[in-house]
């Protein structure tokens, strides 16, 4: 039987070997949320990044366990404020303003 890979695990595998595409990718996926106020599907996204990255690596960084890490990015999680900027820190980005376009 074939085993297919999901949608996620095509994603993490391309950022992973497409690391310059990034930067769109999170731009898109936080103007979405913006509009939307999806936060199922902004963590979604996070969690391909962080994937993409090393999970590990990437909770070390921010100082908390791998588990951790994956709860907060899960479908159920709701992250505080404080975690994903740490979340987006580890990922060498930051959060910033942006004017809408209103």
């Amino acid at each position: 039987m074939t085993k297919y890979r999901s949608f996620d695990e095509l994603s993490e595998d391309y950022f992973a070997q497409h690391p310059e595409e990034i930067d769109d990718f999170l731009s898109e996926i936080f103007e979405t949320y913006a509009l939307d106020d999806d936060s199922a599907a902004l963590l979604s996204g996070l969690r391909i990044i962080a994937r993409a990255k090393g999970v590990s690596a990437m909770a070390e960084k921010i100082g908390i366990t791998r588990q951790g890490l994956q709860k907060a990015l899960s479908n159920k999680g709701n992250p505080r404020l404080e975690n994903i900027n740490a979340i987006m820190k580890a990922m060498g980005y930051r959060l910033t303003p942006a004017r809408l376009g209103i």
